[in-house]
This record gives structure tokens, C-alpha cells and sequence, in this order.
């Protein structure tokens, strides 16, 4: 399989509120590769360094140190407007707090970022995936008009719709009730089975039972990798972290 996403010693540092420049290190060290049609979690205990991580991935924050690699292309040599367009053609995220722009009805927001892609796009085909994805309100509506559940699923589309060569998730189901999560995480599936490369933050296990590989991060190291995990490795190697936490 073709390798999408390649992370070498990736580090992630923040200064400390309230201190005088000092910094504290989130992510230490970490080496992760992903590959086209690979389904990817990234699971551990809140805190653990996920979202901070995925960010690192997708290009949405810089490491400190280290190198990230999508499609074949360092993030760290690339200008702000090659950054643009490989966001805009290769990668697709969906985002834990949505990010839907509020001036704009739910339609909208789901076909601007085909439209700056200069991608075809059409009601119909919106519509559909839409009902896919048991979306129950009207898509004219403002994000403000819509539950959380709604929202969530309108960043989802807006994610689906692009056709990127991959797509980092960060708690895609967190705020849809079990049969929209169902729905859902059948989808990602389907999309990696077809070829696409998913990386996915998540706090469901059971979700990442069905993922190719399962990767544990605690206090922004790498605990463990398992291919095709099993609920009882993952509980396991969940306990085992915590155990040995300072």
C-alpha cells in the first residue's frame, strides 16, 4: 500500500500559562505511519495529547520539532500557499467543535470548500449524502438553528464531499446518538476501504475494534500499536498506561 501520512520524531511544545516563557513539552518523539486505504485510531485517556496530535498530522499546527509527511510532500517545506491547496485537494478534517461558519445555512457550508476547489457539486448530490447520513433538518438553516448532533453531521458532509486522499477525524460521532454513530462510522469504513487513508481520534473503543490499527497515546508517547485490535487488547493496554503513569 501506498504510504499517505508519514510522522518522524514529532514533537509538540506550549508555553505554560502564567510563566515567563517557559514550555512544556505535549507530544515527545512520535513516529506513526498511515497508509492509502488503512483505517487509523488514535485512542487514550483525555489529556493524553489526540486532538493535539492530529492537528500536528494535518498540517493545522507545526511541530516543534520533527517532520510530517501527506502524499509525498514535507508540511515543513512548504509555502503558506501550497499549504492552501494541499488542505483544499488532499486532506479533509472533521473537527470535534465543527467549525461550521455561522453567516452561512448548512448547504453552504458543506459546498464552499468544493467551490474554492473548483470541484462540480450539485443539490442532488448533497441531498443524498445528507440522507445517508439521517440528516433530519433543512439545509438552508444556520448552524445556530441546528442541535449539536445536526451540526456535527453537516461538518461531516463537508469533510465526505471533498474525495480527499485522506481524512483526519477528531471525535467524528462524539455528539450523535448510537444509531447516527453507527451510521457514521460506517461510512469512514466504507472510505477507507475504497482506497482512502482515515485517521481517527476517538474515545470509543468498541469503534476501534473495526479500525486496521489502533495506536495508544499517554502523556504524548505512543503506548502501543495493535493491528486489528480487540476490545480486550485495547482495555488492557488502556489499564496498563494508567498503571504506569508518574
Amino acid at each position: 500500500m501506498t504510504v499517505i501520512l508519514k510522522a518522524i520524531d514529532v514533537r509538540k511544545s506550549v508555553k505554560r500559562q502564567g510563566s515567563r516563557g517557559e514550555e512544556f513539552e505535549i507530544l515527545h518523539g512520535i513516529d506513526l505511519e498511515a497508509s492509502a486505504g488503512e483505517f487509523v485510531s488514535i485512542v487514550g485517556p483525555s489529556g493524553s495529547g489526540k486532538t493535539t496530535l492530529l492537528r500536528c498530522l494535518s498540517g493545522l499546527s507545526r511541530p516543534t520539532y520533527g517532520e510530517v509527511q501527506i502524499n509525498g510532500q514535507l508540511l515543513s517545506k512548504l509555502s503558506e500557499r501550497k499549504m492552501a491547496i494541499l488542505r483544499r485537494n488532499t486532506i479533509s478534517y472533521i473537527f470535534q467543535s465543527y467549525n461550521l461558519l455561522p453567516a452561512l445555512p448548512a448547504y453552504d457550508n458543506i459546498v464552499l470548500p468544493l467551490q474554492l476547489a473548483h470541484q462540480k457539486v450539485t443539490r442532488e448530490a448533497v441531498q443524498q449524502l445528507m440522507n445517508d447520513l439521517q440528516f433530519k433538518a433543512d439545509l438552508s438553516q444556520l448552524p445556530a438553528a441546528l442541535s449539536g448532533g445536526e451540526q456535527q453531521k453537516v461538518a461531516i458532509a463537508r469533510a465526505l464531499m471533498m474525495h480527499a486522499k485522506v481524512i483526519f477525524a477528531d471525535e467524528p460521532t462524539g455528539a450523535l446518538d448510537s444509531i447516527s454513530r453507527q451510521v457514521i462510522f460506517a461510512r469512514l469504513r466504507a472510505l477507507a476501504d475504497s482506497g482512502m487513508c482515515v485517521v481517527m481520534v476517538t474515545h470509543d473503543i468498541e469503534q476501534a475494534t473495526h479500525t486496521d490499527r489502533a495506536v495508544i497515546l499517554h502523556d504524548g508517547r505512543i503506548d502501543a500499536v495493535f493491528n486489528h485490535p480487540t476490545e480486550q487488547a485495547l482495555f488492557a493496554a488502556m489499564r496498563e498506561s494508567e498503571k504506569v503513569a508518574p
